[in-house]
């Protein structure tokens, strides 16, 4: 090759980086939009469907108006605060999930998958079956779900990553459901029905106070993310390599995934295991989102999916009473994680 011909690879490289940023970040903002689009219209369904059909008027006009205004109760006591728990509960699970799976690099990992949900459910329940509500069953969730991440971490050895921690966090997963069982054998018949309701995944039974601690949650996470973008992003690279260039892989790899267990923690405490939302977020999030990191896409995700899920469970299953969104999130989930080992595999029989 001549000297000519390496000078303009060099220019075309030169050139093509900033252009290939660029469309990085217009696809990433066209994808963002198109979520908030969609979570926006969701919203409106949610405020304006039910017993009570309002139109879209109705329900600007309940959330503006006075206190007299005809449907503010519906809008404002009822059917906000729970479509608002909805979206942060599942902006939590969708940034836990693809958090982990990035950090590990397996898509497998994911609090549902690796024992992190299953250690706060079963640690919450038994805080129910001890007579525990309100902030201490949180507590619980938030001590059961790092206890877990203890486990895997001890169990997984140095590198925390990759195929090892998946399939340990499984083997936690089934120990966290030996103490669910224990947990429920403690309970009362009351007790034990709550519990079972509240292991399905309901964002039903919403406050304003669960609201603002899995949302507050969301934005410190999100902050904490933000302020360590660079050490994230050199996990893209092998561990030797980032501690070339002065990363701490495996000290940043903790520090994510206890974030990520904090946030499922949070999550699971105040709307139960909302089965697959963390599993799936991610894959759809990655694949929305292109080459670019999608830290940011998989909690618009995550909230559009327990959203919809909870209409889909309210309005579209037959029969007098309403599901929890987690049947429905279970139900399509499943599939999923089933399309995704076949997947895998499949590239596998590739040939080379």
């Amino acid at each position: 090759m001549t000297a000519a011909a390496v000078q303009v690879g060099e220019v075309d490289r030169a050139t093509g980086l900033p252009e290939l940023r660029r469309s990085d970040r217009r696809r990433g903002l066209l994808v963002v939009a198109c979520l908030g689009v969609g979570l926006v219209g969701l919203a409106v369904v949610a405020l304006s469907v039910g017993a009570v059909a309002l139109s879209p008027g109705q329900v600007v006009e309940a959330l503006v108006g006075g206190p007299g205004t005809e449907g503010r109760f519906v809008v404002t006591g009822l059917r906000l605060p729970r479509f608002a728990l909805g979206a942060v509960v599942g902006a939590a699970l969708g940034l836990a999930g693809a958090l982990l799976q990035s950090v590990v690099r397996n898509p497998l990992a994911s609090p549902d998958i690796v024992g992190l949900t299953g250690g706060a459910s079963a640690a919450a329940v038994l805080a129910i079956s001890l007579g525990a509500t309100g902030r201490a069953v949180e507590g619980a969730a938030l001590v059961g779900a790092l206890g877990a991440a203890v486990a895997v971490f001890a169990l997984s050895g140095r590198g925390v990553t990759g195929t090892r921690f998946v399939v340990v966090g499984v083997a936690v997963a089934f120990l966290a459901q030996g103490f669910l069982g224990y947990a429920l054998t403690r309970a009362s018949l009351t007790q034990a029905e709550s519990a079972w309701f509240w292991l399905v995944g309901s964002v039903g039974t919403a406050a304003w106070a669960d609201v603002g601690r899995v949302g507050g949650t969301v934005l410190a996470a999100g902050a904490l993310l933000g302020l360590a973008h660079r050490p994230l992003g050199a996990l893209a690279l092998d561990d030797d390599t980032a501690r070339a260039v002065g990363a701490r892989p495996v000290g940043t790899r903790v520090g994510a995934i206890t974030l990520s267990s904090a946030l499922a923690a949070v999550a699971v405490a105040v709307a139960g295991p909302v089965a697959f939302v963390a599993f799936v977020s991610g894959p759809i999030a990655r694949r929305l989102r292109g080459r670019g990191p999608a830290l940011v896409t998989a909690p618009l995700v995550g909230a559009v999916v327990v959203v919809a899920a909870d209409l889909a469970a309210q309005h579209l299953v037959p029969g007098s009473l309403s599901p929890p969104a987690g049947l429905v999130t279970g139900a399509l989930g499943a599939p999923f994680l089933v399309w995704l080992l076949v997947r895998g595999e499949q590239k596998k029989e590739l040939p080379a």
